[in-house]
Order: structure tokens, then sequence, then C-alpha cells
């Protein structure tokens, strides 16, 4: 169970009006003008990220010892190669995670937007060694793996299942196209993912709401880690 004192903080009203003013004038100038704004959004959006790793480490105590400020990214966008050259991202992002949020691990992931924010849950492309240890995992462990996808509140919760947008169009090198796990030894990526809307993160559940869907995904997290540690 969720501690009942998770529900007394939410995230702030004024971040969403600080991102959405942030769209309509994104460049330096206006965040020049307006850097108090930026500061007092980007201070609270680290208070509401601190309160989530308190209640996750609650069932996930290898993230205890983490900072807000170890797992909020950057809000400057690299636009070197990139044709879209807004210099900053219309969001706020986390990744909550043991080997910090550039660590290669599963984890917790925050995207905080108006009108497109939403939690994900596990390892988002991993490199080549560590996606062949988990896909060989799931192999040997099909079983236990079904159980934690399959299981009623995962389903629930992640009502899309694992995000399956990105895979190999043939089985990997060493599997047959037989093998009873072969559409997610095809997936690059083993992540779930479950949109909030803005009412939702900034009513007194929000948190609450977070920290349980976490909670839920918190064995396929595990299930990972062990592939590849």
């Amino acid at each position: 169970m969720i501690p009942f004192f998770i529900v007394k903080l939410m995230l702030q009203p004024h971040i969403f009006t600080f991102l959405k003013k942030l769209q309509k004038h994104n460049h330096k100038e206006w965040m020049d003008e307006n850097r108090k704004m930026y500061q007092q959004a980007s201070a609270d959006f680290q208070v509401f990220i601190n309160t989530v790793i308190a209640h996750i480490s609650t069932f996930d105590p290898s993230i205890a010892d983490l900072e807000a400020k170890q797992c909020v990214f950057r809000i400057n966008r690299d636009i070197r190669f990139s044709k879209n050259k807004d210099p900053y991202k219309n969001n706020f992002g986390a990744y909550i995670c043991h080997k910090g949020k550039k660590g290669g691990a599963a984890g917790y992931y925050i995207h905080i937007e108006p009108g497109k924010s939403f939690i994900a849950a596990g390892i988002w492309m991993p490199e080549a060694p560590v996606l062949a240890q988990i896909r060989q995992e799931i192999d040997y462990q099909f079983g236990d793996f079904k159980k934690i996808i399959n299981h009623a509140a995962f389903r629930k919760t992640y009502t899309s299942g694992l995000d399956s947008s990105d895979q190999l169009s043939r089985p990997p090198k060493g599997y047959e196209a037989d093998n009873p796990a072969v559409e997610y030894l095809k997936m690059k990526s083993y992540v779930v993912i479950r949109s909030f809307s803005d009412q939702e993160l900034e009513s007194k559940d929000g948190i609450k709401n977070i920290v349980s869907a976490f909670k839920i995904a918190h064995p396929l997290i595990r299930f990972i880690n062990g592939a590849s540690e």
C-alpha cells in the first residue's frame, strides 16, 4: 500500500503554465527575460521528483540514495544535427534508475508536457550486449516473464502492453521463428507507457497514481536488470 501522506504533494500548476508559455516563446531572449519563472518551475519539478523517488524506494530500495538532480534532464536541446532549432525542450523529464539517468539500466521515466504527459518503465534501446542478455533471459525464463506482463494489474495499468513500435522483422540471430517467445525476442526495447492528463497530475492523487503505476511495473524492471547485471 502507498503511504497516505503521499497525497499531500502534487505537481504545481505553475509548472504547466511555464511550459505552455515556453511552447509559444521558445527562444533565448524570452528565456532570459523569464529566468526566474523557469527557475521556480525547475525547482518545484525537482521537489516533485524527490518525492516520487522517496516513495519508489519503499518497494525498490536500489534507487533510495538518488536525488532529483541525478535524474532530471537538462531543458536545453542539442540542436547540432536537428532541423528543429528550438533551443529548449517543451517538457520536463526525469529518469530514475540506480545506475543513473545515462547508466543503461531499466528504470522509471517521467515526462511532463502540457497535454502530452506520460510515465514509462523499463529499458529503451539498450546496447547490443545488454539487449542480448535480456533476450536470453526471456528465452530461458519465458514463463516468469509472461506472468509479469500478463498480471491483471499490469494489463489494466499498461493497456497497450510492451511497446512494440520498433522491433526486428525477423527473429534475432540464434533464435528460431517458432520460439514461443519470438515476438518479445524481436523487440529492441522493453518499455511500458501510461499517459496522464494535466488534471490527473495536478490532482491530490497525482503522485500516488504515478507511484502505484511504477510499483506495478517494478517486477518487469527487476527482471530486466536481473538479466543484464
